[in-house]
């Protein structure tokens, strides 16, 4: 059984369409948790406290949790065989869970499945900024699917994400076994992953193209960089990853961490915007990231 949760915050519209696409999938194993992280609008509470089909669960956090707190929540909430942390304005195609339920069978020591993904701005267009551009070039070549562990597995997240989270599917007994960290709100995804790692987990890259997942230009991470509350994040993460995976004996992977070269190049494309909000603050966060070690 697939397990969807779903941390909510946001449109309810959008919502809505989400819950939607759970709904319409072809195969039937699949449960919906949806845990709102006390958002002000209450309308997801009003359509989703007693909805009528049993598999669709809610539940209202009776305070603002945050991101990593709510992402904590629906993990200790999580029970599937295999575990979807769905975005709340992301799309499911409708064999989504059917493709997730085969690459199960496919690999069955699998941890993390990562499906072919569709990326979609805010009006469902076909979105192919600069970032996919750069998730595309990052991504592990050869036939799919593609299985990952190990070292060349950290060498390669680290070296970029590419993976798009709320696509990933995960296996319900590694899920269990590991936290989300509340002081990386914005990269905890990425934290997540890597302790799966180097606890030994095995990610398997497929090709069948079963999830739409939305751009948005005001993201909370990009908007976060430009305030320097992601840099310092990821400064202080990547130098402790490091420092982890070097101890383990991953000097490959270690030294790909303390280069962190697309972190290093992903703020120097926001120096333009500091720049033209005449903020000097914004410049100085910028560089101090491009530029420290």
């Amino acid at each position: 059984m697939v397990h969807v949760v779903l941390p909510y915050w946001g449109d309810p519209a959008l919502l809505d369409r989400a819950v939607d696409s759970v709904l319409a999938q072809s195969d039937l194993g699949w449960r919906l948790t949806i845990v709102d992280d006390h958002y002000p609008d209450t309308r997801a509470e009003m359509t989703y406290s007693a909805h009528p089909d049993s598999r669709i669960s809610y539940l209202r956090n009776p305070e603002n949790l945050g991101v990593s707190g709510n992402f904590e929540r629906c993990r200790t909430l999580a029970d599937g065989d295999l575990v979807v942390f769905l975005g709340s304005d992301d799309l499911l195609l409708p064999d989504y869970v059917a493709e997730l339920r085969r690459a199960r069978a496919e690999h069955p020591d699998a941890t993390i499945i990562q499906p072919g993904v569709r990326v979609i701005d805010g009006e469902d267009r076909p979105s192919s900024g600069l970032a996919e551009r750069v998730k595309a070039w990052l991504t592990p070549s050869g036939p799919r699917p593609v299985v990952l562990s190990g070292e060349e597995l950290a060498a390669s997240l680290l070296r970029g994400n590419w993976l798009y989270w709320p696509s990933l599917a995960f296996d319900g007994a590694a899920v269990a076994r590991h936290s989300f960290r509340p002081d990386l709100p914005i990269i905890l995804d990425l934290a997540f992953i890597l302790d799966m790692v180097l606890d030994g987990a095995q990610l398997v890259l497929r090709e069948e193209v079963t999830f739409c997942y939305r751009r948005h230009d005001d993201s909370a991470s990009s908007i976060s960089s430009l305030q320097g509350s992601r840099f310092a994040d990821e400064r202080r993460f990547y130098r402790e990853i490091a420092g982890r995976l070097e101890s383990r004996g991953w000097r490959r992977a270690g030294s790909v961490a303390r280069r962190r070269w697309v972190s290093r190049m992903h703020a120097l494309s926001l120096l333009p915007s500091a720049a033209l909000q005449r903020s000097g603050r914004g410049v100085v966060i910028v560089l101090r990231h491009v530029l420290s070690r």
